[in-house]
This record gives C-alpha cells, sequence and structure tokens, in this order.
C-alpha cells in the first residue's frame, strides 16, 4: 500500500523559527527540526555572536593543539552552503540585543530588526567569575570560547609571560579542562597549579578514593594542586606610564600567594538570561533582580511568554539548569518533536515532555578516563535520609520533588525498586588499583539485584551497559562481583548483548537502533552513519567510534549486505588470499598477478593495489624496489627511498641499530648535515632524522653516509624501522638482560623485511621498562627467568599496550617466537593494518578459543597447526635475501638519473618559501584551508589553435617499460609539468602542481585507472587526489582540476602542445603558486606571530628564493666520487 506523505509548505505560507544563538544545543535544534519537519512548514533564522560557525565547545582543550578552528565546526562550511535559502538563514558576528515580545521581533548588535513567529533562546551560560575579581587586570582569563583562548593564547606569548607560571582556579571538568590545555603549552607556560577548594578534584563526579587516584594522575604530570583553599585577591604590578595592573600573583583564603603570571578561572557557569529579563520573561532571578540564574521553562519548554522557547544551558527547569551537552540536546529533541509531530497531516502524537536527564559522563581528564553514571553517590543519599529518586542523577532533590515531599497528600508507600532501596538501603563494590590508576564503585540494591550507579577512573570500558543497565532498571542476571572482574567476554564487543534502544552516544541520544537502521537501510560506510546519525561528533569525549564501528558491521552482515574484505575493485579476494597465490604461483611482476588474478586483465592497478603488491611482491622476493618492473607500483616514499616532506624534499634517515652509535658516525651525520643545509632532530626510535633533502642530492648524501659506515633505515617503507633499546646491563645498575646487545641482533635480522604496516620493536633490559617495550608491534622485557615476550602494541591514533604473549622465554628461543609472529604478520594480516588492529580482528585472538579457530597461542607457541617450522624457514630465506637498498643505488648510475628534480634542465626550483626557525630551515607553513582552484584551458589567454608543440624530453628520460607506468618532470619557462608514459596507453601530461596544497608533486604519485570506465589517472602522493590524465578533473574532490595538455612522440624526442611559457606562467606559474609565509597569513585570514622566524633561501639565511644550477651528481646521471 503506498504510504501518505505530507505536503510541503509554499515558502512564502512558512513559519520563522528564530533561534538565539549559533552554539552546540542551537545547531543541534536546528538539525533536528530539519530532519522532522519533512512539510517545510518552518523557516529558520539564527544569529552568532561570533564569527565562527557552530563549534564544539566540549573539545575547547584540542584548540590549543592545531589552532584550526575549523577542525571544531560541528557542520562543514558544505553543510551550511546546501542548506535551501527559503528554509535557512544566518549571521556571524551578530548578536541579538533586544527582545520585543510583543511585536515578535528581534533586534540585533548591527541594527538589524528581524521578524519571528516563534523564537528559541539558545544564549548558552558564561564563565562564573568571583566577585573580587576585576577583569581588566592583564593576565585574568576565562575558559569559555575561542576568543577567550586566542586571548590567552597571545598573552602567554609576550615578552615577561613566556615561560612564566600559570594558576587554574577551579578543580572540576572545566578546570582540569583548562589546565591540560595549559599544561600542553609548556614550555610557553613554566609551571601549572589548580587551587581548588576541596581536598580532591571532580569533587562534584566522584568520592574521596577516586579523586585520589585523579590526583595522583594530574601530579605525574608535573602539575601542582593546592586543595581546601580558594583565592581571595590578586597581586598586581603597575604597567609603567599607564594606569593598567598586571596579574603577578594570587593570594588564597590561608594566607599563601602563587606566583603568576596568568589566572584561569573556571570555576563553573551561569546561564545567559539577561535578554530574556530585559524582555520581561520570567527567569528564576527575576523576584529580586539577579542575572545569571536561569530562564524558567515548564516541561514543555514553554517560557512565561507565548511563542518563546528556551533550551540548553540558559534553561532552567525545575529550579535545575544542566551544563552538560547532553541535556541540552535532550531539549532541542523535545522541542523540535513538538513543533513539527503533535500536529501533521498523517496524523497527531502526543507531545514529549521533560524529564529529569541523565547526566552520567564520560570524559577523558588531564590523560585520565573519568566516568560517572546514574546516582553515583546513592550511598550519600541514603546514608543521609532522603528519600532516593532512582531516575535522578543529581546529588540532590528538585525544587518540585522537595515541595512533593513536603506535601501532607504526598503518598507516604513507596513500591518496587524505590521501595527495595529505602527499607533495605544500599551496598557498594569498590576496586582500586593505584598502580594502574584504576577505581571502581558500583552502587547496588542490598539485595545485589539492581545497579544504581557509580564511578570509574582510568578504566571506562564497561559505561555503556553500566548505563543501559542503570536507565531501564533491569534485573541483574549476573552476580555484582562481575561487574568489577568486568564484563567484556575477551571478544570483539560488537553490541549483540544490547537492546535497540540502548543509547551508544549519549551526546545525541543515538540508539544502537539507530545504528542498526543504517546497515539495514545500505549504508555502506563509518563516515555515512556519523551523517546520518550524529554519533561521535557531539563532544568528542564518549569515544563510541569503536562500538559504533563493530554494530554496524554486525548488523550489516545481518542485514544480508556482503561485509568484505577485497583488495580493492581491481581484485576480489582478500590482502592474505592475494598473498597465497601469490606465494604459490610463484607471481613476479605486478602485470602477471594482473593477468592471473585480476578482474581486468590489462588493468594499470590504483593507488591502494599497487603498493599491497609492491609490498606482497618484496616480502616474498625482496628485489629492488626501484627496479623497472617494481618502480611504478611504489608509493613516493618508497619509489625514492625516502620519505617526502610538504615542500617536495625528502628526509635521510640512517640506520642506528638500538640507538648505539659512534662518536665518529654522530660526526659524519653533523657534516652532512652541515654540507646539505639538512634540518636535524632526533627520531623517538633513537635515530637522526635529516630533513630538507632536495630529491637530486639525495644519492650524493647517501653516499657520504654509506662511506661512513651508514646503511638505509627504511624509514621510508612499510618496513622494520628500529628496536628500540635501554642500555640494559651494559650500564645500568638495575640492568638484568643486555637489552642493547639482544636489540641490535633483532634490528639487523629483520632490517629490511617489508610488511603490511610499519613495525617497531623494543627491548628493556628490567622490568623497569625505559625502552617503552610494552607499546611496540613486538617487545621483550627482561626478567630473572628470561625474556617476557609482549606482541601488538602500538602508539598513534589509537595506541594499544601491547599483550604479553610468552613468559620466561630463554634468550636462544627469543628469537624464534619472534620470527613467527612476524612472518604470519606478513602472511594474514590485511592491507595497511597494525599488528594491533589484526590482533583485535583474529577470531581466536590471543589465546580465547572460538569454536574451530585457533588462538595465536596455540599456532604460534603450542604449534597446533604445524606450521612454526615452515614460518621459521620463510623468515631465514627473507632474511637472507637482505641488501642495502641505498648502496644499491648509489652503485648504479642508471637509478641515480631518476632523482632529478627535471629531465630537461638541471636547474632547481624550491616550492615552498623556506625559513629559519630556532636555527634551522623549514618550509612556511601551508595554509590551513584548501580553497576551491579548478584549472581550465579558458584560463590560458591565448586559444588552443595558436599553440605549439615544444619538445620538451627525450623518450629515454622515462624510461618506458611494457610492465609499468614512468614519469618525468619537465620545466617550462616558469612552469613545471608532468609527462607520463602507461603501456598500452600512450603518453600523458599535465602540470605538476596539486592544486589541494599547491604541491609540485604529481610526477611522483601512483598511476591508476578506474575499473569500468578504464579512465587514467594520477593520485598526488600528498593527500590522495586523483586527478585524470585526460580531463584534467579530480575524480574524487571535485573542488579541483588540473590543466593536461596533448604530447606526441617522434624518433626519441617527447613533445607538448603548448601556449607560450608566459601565458602558461601567467595561469600555472611556480612563482605565481609557491606557498608563502605571508600568503598563508593571508588565506587564513588571521595574524600570527613569527616572531624568531626568518626567510630564508636554499642555502641558509637572507638570499634569493630564485631558480639555482643543480650540482649534484644525480643531475647529470654520474657520480664522480
Amino acid at each position: 500500500m503506498h504510504q501518505p506523505t505530507e505536503s510541503v509548505v509554499p515558502p512564502e505560507q512558512r513559519k520563522t523559527v528564530f533561534v538565539v544563538g549559533l552554539g552546540m544545543v542551537g545547531i543541534a535544534f536546528i538539525e533536528k527540526l530539519f530532519d522532522v519537519d519533512t512539510s517545510m512548514r518552518y523557516k529558520v533564522v539564527t544569529c552568532g555572536e561570533e564569527s565562527h560557525l557552530a563549534y564544539n565547545r566540549v573539545a575547547l582543550t584540542d584548540y590549543f593543539q592545531h589552532r584550526n578552528v575549523e577542525k571544531l565546526y560541528l557542520n562543514s562550511l558544505d553543510w551550511y552552503s546546501s542548506q535551501d535559502p527559503s528554509r535557512f538563514e544566518f549571521f556571524l558576528n551578530e548578536a541579538v540585543i533586544s527582545l520585543q515580545p510583543d511585536k515578535h521581533t528581534v533586534t540585533t548588535s548591527t541594527g538589524r530588526m528581524i521578524s519571528y513567529d516563534i523564537c528559541v533562546l539558545a544564549t548558552g551560560s558564561e564563565a562564573t567569575v568571583p566577585s573580587f575579581v576585576d577583569r581588566k587586570i592583564k593576565g585574568v582569563f576565562v575558559y569559555r570560547n575561542i576568543r577567550d583562548l586566542n586571548n590567552l593564547l597571545e598573552y602567554s606569548e609576550l615578552e615577561g609571560v613566556k615561560q612564566q607560571p600559570a594558576t587554574v582556579v577551579g578543580g572540576g571538568l572545566l578546570g582540569l579542562e583548562a589546565a591540560k590545555a595549559l599544561h600542553d603549552l609548556s614550555p610557553v607556560i613554566s609551571q601549572v597549579s589548580i587551587v581548588h577548594r576541596h581536598t580532591y578534584p571532580l569533587s562534584r563526579q566522584l568520592d574521596t578514593s577516586g579523586g585520589k587516584i585523579v590526583l595522583k594522575r594530574i601530579e605525574a604530570l608535573g602539575v601542582r594542586v593546592i586543595g581546601n583553599v580558594e583565592p581571595k585577591g590578586f597581586v598586581t604590578s603597575k604597567v609603567e606610564n599607564s594606569a593598567e595592573e598586571v596579574l603577578e600573583g594570587v593570594e588564597l583564603t590561608d594566607g599563601s600567594v602563587i606566583r603568576c603570571k596568568i589566572m584561569v578561572i573556571s570555576i563553573g557557569i551561569n546561564p545567559r538570561d539577561e535578554l530574556a529579563l530585559d524582555a520581561g520573561i520570567a527567569c528564576e532571578g527575576s523576584s529580586t533582580g539577579t542575572r545569571g540564574k536561569g530562564i524558567t521553562v515548564d516541561e514543555e519548554l514553554h517560557t512565561s511568554v507565548e511563542d518563546i522557547y528556551a533550551i540548553g544551558e540558559c534553561a532552567s527547569w525545575q529550579g535545575e539548569t544542566y551544563g552538560l551537552i547532553g541535556p541540552g540536546v535532550e531539549m532541542a529533541a523535545i522541542l523540535a518533536w513538538n513543533l513539527t509531530q503533535t500536529q501533521t497531516q498523517l496524523g497527531g502524537y502526543s507531545k514529549r515532555k521533560m524529564n529529569t536527564p541523565d547526566l552520567s559522563t564520560k570524559l577523558k581528564l588531564v590523560g585520565v578516563d573519568v566516568a560517572s553514571f546514574g546516582d553515583y553517590f546513592a550511598d550519600r543519599l541514603h546514608a543521609t535520609g532522603p528519600s532516593l529518586s532512582i531516575t535522578n542523577t543529581v546529588a540532590k532533590l528538585s525544587k518540585k520533588e522537595k515541595r512533593a515531599k513536603a506535601d501532607a497528600s504526598s503518598p507516604k508507600k513507596r513500591h518496587g525498586l524505590a521501595a527495595t532501596v529505602e527499607s533495605r538501603g544500599v551496598e557498594t563494590l569498590t576496586y582500586r588499583d593505584p598502580f594502574a590508576g584504576v577505581y571502581k564503585k558500583y552502587i547496588f540494591t542490598a539485595d545485589g539485584k539492581y545497579i544504581l550507579g557509580g564511578m570509574m577512573v582510568g578504566d571506562t570500558s564497561d559505561y555503556v551497559k553500566l548505563v543501559g543497565l542503570v536507565k531501564k532498571r533491569k534485573p541483574l542476571d549476573v552476580p555484582p562481583s562481575q561487574f568489577i572482574a568486568g564484563l567484556s567476554s575477551g571478544t570483539r564487543n560488537d553490541g549483540s548483548d544490547l537492546d535497540d534502544d540502548t543509547q551508544i552516544c549519549s551526546c545525541h541520544n543515538v540508539t544502537k537502533g539507530a545504528i542498526a537502521a543504517c546497515a539495514r537501510k545500505g549504508i555502506d560506510s563509518l563516515n555515512a552513519v556519523k551523517q546520518n546519525t550524529k554519533a561521535g561528533t557531539g563532544c568528542g569525549g564518549c569515544m563510541c567510534l569503536p562500538l559504533v564501528t563493530n554494530i554496524f558491521k554486525s548488523e550489516r552482515i545481518k542485514s544480508g549486505y556482503e561485509v568484505n574484505n577485497h583488495l580493492c575493485p581491481h581484485f576480489t579476494m582478500s590482502r592474505a588470499e592475494l598473498f597465497n597465490v601469490v606465494k604459490i604461483q610463484k607471481l613476479k611482476t605486478f602485470a602477471e598477478i594482473m593477468t592471473v588474478v585480476g578482474v581486468y586483465k590489462d588493468a594499470v592497478g590504483c593507488e591502494v593495489c599497487k603498493p599491497a603488491i609492491g609490498s606482497i611482491l618484496a616480502s616474498l622476493w625482496n628485489e629492488h624496489v626501484m627496479n623497472p618492473i617494481h618502480h611504478a607500483n611504489q608509493d613516493t616514499n618508497d619509489r625514492f627511498l625516502a620519505n617526502i616532506q610538504r615542500n617536495g624534499t625528502f628526509s635521510v634517515i640512517p640506520r642506528v641499530a638500538a640507538g648505539e652509535i659512534t662518536p665518529d658516525k654522530l660526526i659524519a651525520l653533523g657534516m652532512v648535515a652541515k654540507k646539505y643545509n639538512l634540518y636535524t632532530k632526533i627520531t623517538g626510535g633513537q635515530r637522526v632524522d635529516l630533513l630538507g633533502a632536495q630529491k637530486a642530492d639525495l644519492p650524493s648524501i647517501w653516499k657520504e653516509l654509506i662511506d661512513a659506515g651508514f646503511e638505509s633505515g627504511h624509514a621510508y617503507g612499510k618496513a622494520l624501522r628500529t628496536v628500540k633499546s635501554c642500555v640494559g646491563t651494559n650500564w645500568c645498575r638495575y640492568g638484568i638482560g643486555d637489552s642493547v646487545g639482544l636489540a641490535i641482533a633483532l634490528e639487523e635480522r629483520y632490517k629490511g623485511i617489508r610488511s603490511p604496516h610499519k613495525i617497531k620493536g623494543g627491548v628493556s633490559g628490567c622490568v623497569r621498562e625505559c625502552a617503552e617495550a610494552q607499546s611496540k608491534d613486538f617487545g621483550l622485557i627482561a626478567t630473572d627467568k628470561g625474556w617476557n615476550v609482549f606482541i601488538c602494541g602500538n602508539g598513534g591514533a589509537s595506541p594499544r599496550h601491547a599483550t604479553l604473549f610468552a613468559t620466561d622465554v630463554p634468550p636462544s628461543k627469543v628469537v624464534r617466537i619472534v620470527d613467527r609472529f612476524l612472518m604470519f604478520y606478513i602472511r594474514t594480516a590485511d592491507k595497511l593494518m597494525r599488528t594491533a588492529r589484526w590482533l583485535e580482528q583474529m577470531d581466536g585472538g590471543i589465546e580465547v578459543r572460538l569454536l574451530s579457530c585457533h588462538s595465536l597461542k596455540q599456532i604460534l607457541l603450542d604449534d597446533e597447526l604445524g606450521i612454526c617450522a615452515t614460518l621459521e624457514h620463510e623468515m631465514d630465506v627473507l632474511v637472507g635475501t637482505y641488501f642495502d637498498e641505498w648502496k644499491a643505488v648509489v652503485e648504479d648510475q642508471e637509478r641515480q638519473k631518476q632523482f632529478r628534480q627535471f629531465a630537461n634542465t638541471n636547474e632547481r626550483i624550491p616550492s615552498i618559501e623556506p625559513i629559519v626557525q630556532r636555527g634551522q630551515v623549514r618550509p612556511a607553513n601551508w595554509a590551513k584551508s584548501s580553497p576551491e582552484v579548478l584549472f581550465r584551458q579558458e584560463d590560458i589567454p591565448s586559444s588552443r589553435e595558436n599553440w605549439k608543440w615544444r619538445q620538451l624530453a627525450k623518450v629515454l628520460d622515462l624510461t618506458p617499460t611494457d610492465t609499468g607506468t614512468t614519469s618525468a618532470a619537465v620545466k617550462y619557462g616558469g612552469s613545471q609539468l608532468a609527462i607520463f608514459h602507461v603501456p598500452r596507453r600512450g603518453y600523458y601530461a599535465t602540470q605538476q602542481m596539486c592544486p589541494h596544497k599547491r604541491a609540485f608533486a604529481l610526477e611522483h604519485g601512483i598511476i591508476g585507472d578506474e575499473p569500468i570506465s578504464s579512465s587514467i589517472y594520477v593520485s598526488c602522493p600528498m593527500h590522495k587526489r586523483n586527478f585524470s590524465l585526460t580531463s584534467g578533473s579530480c575524480l574524487n574532490d571535485d573542488r579541483y582540476s588540473i590543466l593536461t595538455f596533448d604530447v606526441k612522440v617522434e624518433s626519441e624526442n617527447i613533445s607538448v602542445l603548448l601556449p607560450d611559457p608566459g601565458e602558461l606562467d601567467m595561469v600555472i606559474g611556480t612563482s605565481k603558486w609557491m606557498v608563502k609565509r605571508d600568503t598563508a597569513k593571508a588565506m587564513d585570514g588571521i595574524e600570527q606571530d613569527f616572531g624568531g622566524i626568518e626567510i630564508a633561501d636554499q642555502h641558509g639565511v637572507g638570499g634569493s628564493l630564485g631558480e639555482t644550477d643543480c650540482t649534484s651528481h644525480a643531475c647529470n646521471g654520474k657520480l664522480d666520487w
């Protein structure tokens, strides 16, 4: 039967909803209204007093790291621009200054008057400031918005303030956020102190035991916490020749003084209700004229004035205001529902009403996971006598409940769960591990049948499940002790034990059912799930995305959708399956593999399958990646045996096994760095990173390093990077094992082996673990009985602590265990999969047996599959094929030709302006924004008929082959072009610059084709924008396009059809598009402090940025040592 739909209201008949405030709750309401207003009966108009679009205020601390407000935006710029202007209009940098309820109008700070039918106040809150505070004193700040942070950052860099101490007043959620942000500014801020009126931080969320754990973690960071005191005044000094005062310290109630140049007040918030008060709208402080108490609303969020509502932090319901994002989003949802769903063309529905919101919170503060849920102080409530409201999650009764309690007509008898608590009381289970920094307290009914609430510090993994149990008041089906022991089953959590209405993301009230519905509708990516449900896009602290991902995958499988792990459209098999085919059939080239198992036998491949197959071939046969049959498969880093940097230069990192290096080698590194003007830095893996090497200089640099005894460090490849070590028994008085010797042996053994992703190791000589072995892909720690072997740890964006795999292993057996582990990982992991993710997705896990699956211990330690000897033999063969890739290059003049910047000249042109900072040269910053750049032939003044064929290269410059694509860059006037050869397809030419970040690097990119259309494209090595070699259009980002040109080959010459050099330079000239410091500043539209930064040329300070001759042997193909 055809389902009826609502007819759309014409634009001229739509009612105007004016939203005062474009913050987190304001934009949540707008989104929810658009979502449910299917008949389009409303037009939304809103004003934001800040110059930014709605951003994630809860993630303000992250701003200190990236300084890019766009990364905090709750919706992209595209979202705003895509809205129908007949439904949505917004104004930035414009505050509402008055509200005229009788006229249904508002007036803004620009004098604009806007009429409304419905007004929604979402004015938020402002920081609470003690009465003694004079905000005019320089150095006193609050922590509420981007402007506050920018002012703080700017002030912290001033002479006399920089590298001085700072103080945060307040040890609650906001105070700890501010303290962490200031701590991360080190060394700009020398010391951070927290002043808190209670003994321990987070006193509103945690009890004493939990507070102690948090206090210990804070102090371990070097942050000082001063408890049981409050500030009462300032110590200031006068600015010379001015009446201004400057902060010098804070005086406390105990008489002591904290010296500081910066003080951040973060003791709480006050609702912003001044606009409502001035308009005569009832507020909690109306009777006394007191501001900052909240706008009074009823259960449907009406204010005292018709057609005006209030939501979020500014609203006071039953005498309570709520400073968390969750209740504000819930208010937005209620109001959007009531405006659209109670009377529709499809029927009516009951109005939604406010219920006591869930104030459960889960956040990461100062590096510590902290959560509280349900009635987390229920044990205190019961001890002090008041009746317990099971649905209430705050440690006090609302005004309405107090009135009901005093009312003689109120029922005296309690029933159900509440009666159980009142008659029998509550019991608590606690777990405290001060060594691991973990504390849990769960509160149960006295009979142990229900969980009422609790708190967690350090381990919050069971938070979602426990919140669900509290909300539903479900009787427990396991003993309370199991909650402390842990609810996890040791397998991947896919939410199968959760009900559909279980809340997964509290900020936007996203349920498991909503995620499952996305899977059933055919949505096939996590990004699409986030766009549809907003899961994981609110506070950023809920960290719900891993569970969202697992639920989504599980539900897609249940819905009959195939969740495949095909390598790419060219190959309908996983990397592990392809690895076995290549191994068994002894396939040696990409072309052979495509012919045997590819979907399209003559396909070129793509930027996904080419590097993956290149890695497989290297793992099996270990031929030089620069051999012509393999070179086209490599990403830029492997292609040139060096990591490409954002200015098109490369890094040089020679191997320093276990970090052990002689003075002579250190001197050699310094001499090379000085000669080639390289930026030097010590890496986290105990090596020296030489950055800024020009491509043409790489062979010469490596010749000098090899002569000094170095070899390739493979920092450019998905291969073993380093095996880090402490000094062990060589020097340390606590050393038990020879960590340096074993680390060197392991690094020498596994150097050069290619794998699905990079591999790092660590060896610690005792349990003090100075080498951080438990954060590595494989790590060993010495005990008095042998080595403990840890596997599958890693740092990075999703860190994982390594898992103990084998204990007390004799030194003679350590290498074989690592052999088996690494070879099994190389065999079975998916493309670009770290060992941590590989283990997490392994059906049998590390030691738990599931049905017919074997655990990793059973496979690699117990040899239940009988493959250990094979794995060991395969590793022996692989390590036996090792050769130094860079030594092979410096001994081969033909390979060196591929390192020239241009095939037709020895000139060099920098692509980013070099600057000097802290005595070293580095490239100027990219602009934070990447504006749309669409190059078209129409941009060139002359018509195509007037262009001429220009000979720019020789065929041999591209070293064309029948098995792989090749390329070269050429210089034409002041422009850079890239020429490509594709076997069986011919020659192509494009501009060299990728417009996304103005990187002159397209010649370095992988050539691919789309399987169905066979369209040829180049994938930019910087950020994988794919450009058609025929049309120039960007296939995966329509904001960009490039110029393409016709190519012809006559005899041994390659010619390109081009306009005059001057005309082309006007469009794509290098000098026009070079990234410069002032360009980035202008594009971002912000003032930047460049103190201590000078402009440099390629050779040092104060030179020209013009072209230079190439003197490297790579430019002429000869090495004259």
